[in-house]
C-alpha cells in the first residue's frame, strides 16, 4: 500500500503543471451544488444534485453493511463486527441519551442513524467520478462529503428535534413536559429565564446542525487545500532535486591568487566571467 501511494505520488509530480491546471485554484467549488436532475414541485426544489447522490449512496451502502454485519445463523468474524457497533450504539449512543424506557422503541432509529452518519463521513474520503465535471470527456474524480452541505445536517437536526419532542409529550404528557422546561427558580425572574430556556431548546437544532456541517466542511476544504498545494509547489519540489543533484563546485589550486582582493572561491564566479589565463 506504501509503494502503491509513493507510485501514484510520483506519477502526479511528473505531470506537466498545464495539463492538470484549470485556471485559478479554489476549493470551495467542490462544494456547489449544480441542478443534474431537476424536480420543481411548485415553490419546493426537489432536484437531484450531488448531495443528493451521495446520500443515495450512503443509504444503500448502510442497508447493505447492516444486512452483511447483522444476519446470519452463525457467529463468525463479520458478524463479531456487527456486535461491536451494536454495543457502541447501544452503550455510546443510546443508553447516554435516551431513557430507559425509551431505549427499546427509538434504539433502531438511533442505531440506523449513526451508522448512516459514519458511512456517509467515510464516503466523503473515497474519490468519485461524481464532481459533474470532465477532462478531455474522462470525468474527473474528487471528494465530497454530503453533511458538508447544511441542508443536510439541517434535516437530520429536525428528526432528532421532533422525535425528541415527541417521545417527551407522549410519554410525559403536554403539561407535565412543558413544564420541566421551566427550572426551580424564583418567581420574579421566571419572565427571564422562561424565554431563555425555550430559546435554548431551538438554539439544539441550530447546534447539532452547524456542528456537523462545520466540521466536515472544514476538514475537506483542508485536504483539497493540501491536495493543491501539490501541484502548486511540484516546481519548488523539482527545483530542489535538481540543485541536490548537481555536484558541489570545488576551487581551483592551480593559480595562487596575487592579492587579498583577487582572493576568492571560483565556485562563487561564473564560469563565462572568469579570467582568461595565457
Amino acid at each position: 500500500m506504501r509503494r502503491l501511494l509513493v507510485l501514484a505520488t510520483t506519477a502526479l509530480l511528473t505531470f506537466p503543471a498545464a495539463a492538470s491546471a484549470r485556471g485559478t485554484f479554489d476549493p470551495s467549488t467542490e462544494f456547489e451544488q449544480h441542478e443534474w436532475v431537476p424536480i420543481h414541485l411548485g415553490p419546493v426544489n426537489m432536484s437531484i444534485t450531488k448531495a443528493v447522490v451521495y446520500l443515495f449512496i450512503g443509504a444503500a451502502l448502510t442497508i447493505l453493511l447492516g444486512l452483511v454485519l447483522m444476519r446470519g445463523r452463525t457467529l463468525n468474524r463479520r458478524q463479531t463486527v456487527g456486535e461491536a457497533i451494536y454495543e457502541i450504539a447501544q452503550v455510546q449512543v443510546a443508553e447516554q441519551g435516551l431513557p430507559s424506557r425509551a431505549i427499546h422503541r427509538w434504539f433502531p432509529y438511533v442505531a440506523s442513524l449513526m451508522l448512516f452518519i459514519w458511512v456517509v463521513n467515510m464516503l466523503g474520503f473515497i474519490p468519485l467520478p461524481l464532481t459533474g465535471e470532465t477532462w478531455h470527456g474522462i470525468p474527473v474524480w474528487g471528494i465530497y462529503a454530503a453533511t458538508s452541505s447544511l441542508s443536510v445536517t439541517l434535516a437530520l437536526a429536525l428528526l432528532t428535534f421532533f422525535f425528541t419532542h415527541f417521545e417527551g409529550i407522549r410519554e410525559n404528557g403536554p403539561i407535565r413536559y412543558f413544564k420541566s422546561w421551566i427550572p426551580e427558580v424564583p418567581k420574579a425572574i421566571l419572565p427571564l429565564i422562561v424565554p431563555l430556556e425555550v430559546l435554548g431548546q431551538f438554539m439544539r437544532l441550530i447546534s447539532l446542525s452547524v456542528r456537523l456541517f462545520a466540521n466536515m466542511l472544514a476538514g475537506h476544504m483542508l485536504i483539497l487545500t493540501f491536495i493543491g498545494l501539490i501541484f502548486v509547489l511540484e516546481n519548488v519540489y523539482l527545483a530542489v532535486v535538481r540543485r541536490s543533484s548537481s555536484p558541489p563546485c570545488q576551487p581551483s589550486t592551480s593559480a595562487r591568487p596575487s592579492s587579498r582582493n583577487t582572493r576568492r572561491n571560483q565556485c562563487s564566479t561564473p564560469s563565462s566571467s572568469r579570467p582568461a589565463v595565457t
